[in-house]
C-alpha cells in the first residue's frame, strides 16, 4: 500500500496542443510538455534529475527526452511498458523514487502521435496462438471488440442501457465545450448519441474515445520543496495499482478474468482509500478513465461510489454533471478532450484543485480522484489542494 501520504506533491503541469496531426515528432511533443511543466513549477531543468514515462511502443525513451531537455544528470530515467493503466502509476513511482533517494524532482510524461502516427493496437501480433487462438479466428483483435464483451456482461447482469452509456458521452461533451484544448467541443444530445453508428455493438462511435496526437507532463517533488515554488502544491494523498487474479496482458487474456461485470477498480479500491485516509464521499471531483463510456460506470461501482449494478442509474441521474453530487471528467475526458492515455486526467485534477479550471471550475474542490485503466489492471490516485 502507498504509505507516503502528503509527503509529495505535483508542482507543475504542461501539455502540447491536442490534434489529429501534430506535424512534428513525438520527441518534440514530449520535450514541449516537459519544458512547460518545469516552467509551470518554476524549476530549472538543470535541477531536475528524474524522468519517467510509459508507452505501447509508440513513444520515445525517457532518457532521450532528458537529453533533449538538457537535464544534466537524469539519475532516474525509466520507461514503463504500459497503456492507460499506468497513468497514475508513474506519478506514484516518481514519489517512491524520491523517497528512495534516487531523485529530487521527477518529470512524468506521456507523448504520442496516436492519430497521425502509431495508432493504438498497431504493432501487436495477431496470430492465432496462445490465448489469441480463441479470439483471432473470430475476428476479435481490437480494443473495442474486447471492451464490448465487458460492457455486454454488465448489461446482462444489471440491465445497463444504451441511454445510460449515452448520458456519459453527452455529459463529458458538455464539459468539453468549456475547454479550449478539447478536440471535440460541439455539444451533443441523447438523440445524437443514439443516432451515431455502431462500431462494435453495444458501442456506438460516441462510446469510444478519440485518437490524438499530443503530450502532457507533471513535475513531482517533495511537499516542502513544492511549497516554495510558483503554485500551491497539489498533494498526493494516496494511490494504488494492480487488479485481480489472471490479469494477463490486460486485453485478450481477459477471457480468463473471473467476473467481467467488474474490473480492476474493485480490487484496488480498499488500498486506495486506506492509503489516502478518505473515502468516496470525501471526493469533490473525479477524473475517471473513459476510454469507453462503459468503463466509467464500472469504475464508479468498483471504487465504491455506488453499488454493483447501480452505476448506470447513477450516471443517468445527473449526478456526474458539473452541478451534480460527483462531477466527472470536467475537461471532457478521453472521449472529448483527447486520448493521452489518461495522463491528461491528472492535469485536469491539478487545475481543479488549484482553482485554475476557468469556466468549468468546480467550486471549493479540495479532493480529487484520478483513475486509469478499464480492464484487468489499473491505477488510481487521490489528490488534495
Amino acid at each position: 500500500m502507498f504509505t507516503l501520504r502528503d509527503k509529495y506533491a505535483i508542482a507543475g503541469i504542461g501539455e502540447t496542443a491536442y490534434t489529429k496531426n501534430s506535424g512534428t515528432t513525438v520527441l518534440n511533443l514530449a520535450v514541449e510538455a516537459c519544458q512547460k511543466a518545469a516552467d509551470d513549477a518554476g524549476v530549472p531543468v538543470e535541477e531536475i534529475d528524474g524522468i519517467v514515462s510509459y508507452n505501447f511502443g509508440d513513444s520515445v525513451p525517457a532518457i532521450g527526452v532528458a537529453t533533449a531537455l538538457g537535464i544534466p544528470n537524469a539519475g532516474y530515467a525509466v520507461d514503463f511498458a504500459g497503456g492507460g493503466n499506468a497513468a497514475n502509476l508513474i506519478t506514484l513511482t516518481a514519489a517512491a523514487a524520491i523517497e528512495a533517494g534516487l531523485a529530487k524532482s521527477v518529470l512524468c510524461f506521456r507523448a504520442m502521435n496516436g492519430r497521425s502516427g502509431f495508432r493504438l493496437g498497431g504493432g501487436r501480433e495477431f496470430q492465432a496462438r496462445g490465448i489469441t487462438q480463441y479470439t483471432a479466428p473470430f475476428g476479435w483483435i481490437t480494443y473495442p471488440q474486447a471492451m464490448a464483451m465487458w460492457c455486454r456482461r454488465h448489461m446482462i447482469e444489471y440491465g445497463t442501457t444504451a441511454e445510460q452509456l449515452g448520458s456519459v458521452a453527452v455529459t463529458f461533451r458538455e464539459n468539453a465545450s468549456l475547454n479550449e484544448r478539447a478536440m471535440q467541443r460541439e455539444r451533443i444530445t441523447m438523440d445524437d448519441y443514439m443516432a451515431s453508428r455502431f462500431i462494435v455493438e453495444p458501442f456506438r462511435m460516441l462510446d469510444i474515445c478519440l485518437e490524438s496526437d499530443g503530450a502532457c507532463a507533471v513535475l513531482v517533488t517533495k511537499a516542502e520543496h513544492a511549497r516554495d515554488l510558483k503554485h500551491k502544491p497539489v498533494y498526493i494523498m494516496g494511490g494504488a495499482y494492480g487488479g485481480g487474479p489472471n490479469q494477463g496482458e490486460d486485453l485478450f487474456d481477459a477471457i480468463r478474468w473471473p467476473d467481467h461485470s467488474q474490473n480492476y477498480a474493485a480490487y484496488i479500491a480498499d488500498d486506495l482509500w486506506r492509503s489516502a485516509g478518505v473515502g468516496p464521499s470525501d471526493v469533490d471531483v473525479a477524473e475517471i478513465y473513459d476510454c469507453f463510456t462503459y468503463s466509467v460506470i464500472m469504475q464508479l461501482e468498483g471504487f465504491g461510489f455506488c453499488k454493483p449494478g447501480e452505476g448506470g442509474p447513477f450516471v443517468a441521474s445527473g449526478a456526474i454533471k458539473r452541478d451534480g453530487s460527483l462531477p466527472l471528467n470536467t475537461h471532457g475526458g478521453l472521449l472529448s478532450e483527447a486520448y493521452i492515455h489518461g495522463l491528461n486526467h491528472v492535469l485536469e485534477a491539478v487545475r481543479q484543485l488549484r482553482g485554475d479550471a476557468g469556466p468549468r471550475q468546480i467550486a471549493d474542490a479540495e479532493i480529487a480522484l484520478t483513475t486509469a485503466g478499464a480492464m484487468t489492471c489499473g491505477s488510481a490516485m487521490v489528490l488534495r489542494a
